[in-house]
């Protein structure tokens, strides 16, 4: 029955190379995802994603990655800007954002199916100093996560990628190349200025980049706006601008996510009660957690815990 439902709907897309390949990298996922949730690899960076019905919506992080879905729907939000994707998109993330996200479409005949790849900046740096690009426009401007349409281009690496997994010997040799296979084309593409512009050394976003990775680091410590525009080398008033333009938040509210994250992932992972989770993030007053907590997550900290727990709900690091 599963099959035939498979069928159906693959059958209902158009007829081209690229609807061809998003097929096929969905069985490919598929094969290597048995079991609904998130399968790690033998590829270092890569990780495989099955959910077999819609989710509530949760918090998760995105670091510096390439998520590329192939079957399914699912909502992003960073920020108050909203973000649909679908089996025709990828996301490209250039820094570390804390985002609210949903799946909306999902069962078990047909499953929501993503790969998601970490970036090295470092190679990007590497290929940035290697290859002729176009001179960045507003490089300083829009989120540190971007929606593309997924091409041949980009999909046909991502395919021979998952190929690897059949053949762990040639990880180590083949798997360098492939990846650099998809940076480079992600920085071909229209969504590739952001990530330009976080890897080169001096743009405005890569500063701000440096003080995001120092916050997300030292969260649990008391924030200084003056060292932390000190670490970016900008003014204060510029990080503002330019934080709040890459995250969607000032810098307070992004300590403020990564803090309940980390507090919530702490009761749920090591059985920690709220105060204790408070004050090892950084809170100093439990009342004060226990109201950001709820306003955040909807309700009191460990209602929300024992919530969770019923319902096997994923934890905030979930994609």
């Amino acid at each position: 029955m599963a099959q035939a439902r498979n069928q159906k709907i693959m059958n209902t897309e158009p007829s081209s190379p690229v609807a061809a390949m998003r097929r096929d990298l969905a069985q490919k996922i598929a094969a290597h995802t048995p079991q609904a949730g998130a399968q790690a690899t033998a590829i270092p960076g890569l990780t495989l994603y099955r959910r077999t019905s819609p989710s509530p919506c949760y918090p998760a992080t995105y670091e510096p990655s390439l998520t590329v879905f192939a079957q399914g729907r699912k909502r992003i939000n960073l920020g108050g800007t909203t973000y649909f994707c679908d089996e025709s998109t990828f996301l490209l993330s250039s820094v570390d954002v804390p985002v609210v996200s949903q799946i909306v479409e999902a069962s078990e005949e047909v499953p929501f199916l993503s790969l998601q790849l970490k970036l090295n900046l470092s190679v990007v740096r590497e290929i940035l100093s290697q290859v002729e690009f176009q001179p960045l426009v507003n490089s300083s401007q829009g989120r540190g996560i971007a929606i593309g349409v997924t091409t041949v281009e980009l999909l046909k690496p991502c395919s021979r990628l998952l190929d690897l997994l059949k053949t762990p010997e040639d990880i180590p040799f083949l798997n360098n190349l492939i990846q650099r296979e998809i940076v480079y084309r992600l920085l071909r593409g229209p969504q590739g200025e952001r990530l330009r512009a976080i890897a080169t050394t001096g743009d405005q976003s890569n500063r701000t980049a440096k003080a995001i990775a120092w916050l997300r680091a030292n969260y649990s410590k008391p924030l200084r706006l003056d060292e932390l525009a000190e670490i970016a080398h900008m003014g204060i008033s510029t990080l503002h601008h330019h934080f709040r333009a890459l995250t969607g938040m000032s810098p307070l509210q992004y300590q403020k996510q990564l803090r309940l994250q980390a507090a919530r992932e702490r009761m749920l992972i090591e059985g920690l009660d709220a105060a204790s989770a408070a004050f090892e993030v950084g809170y100093e007053s439990p009342s004060q957690f226990n109201r950001e907590y709820k306003r955040f997550f909807g309700q009191p900290p460990m209602r929300d815990i024992k919530a969770l727990r019923t319902a096997s709900a994923p934890p905030s690091s979930m994609i």
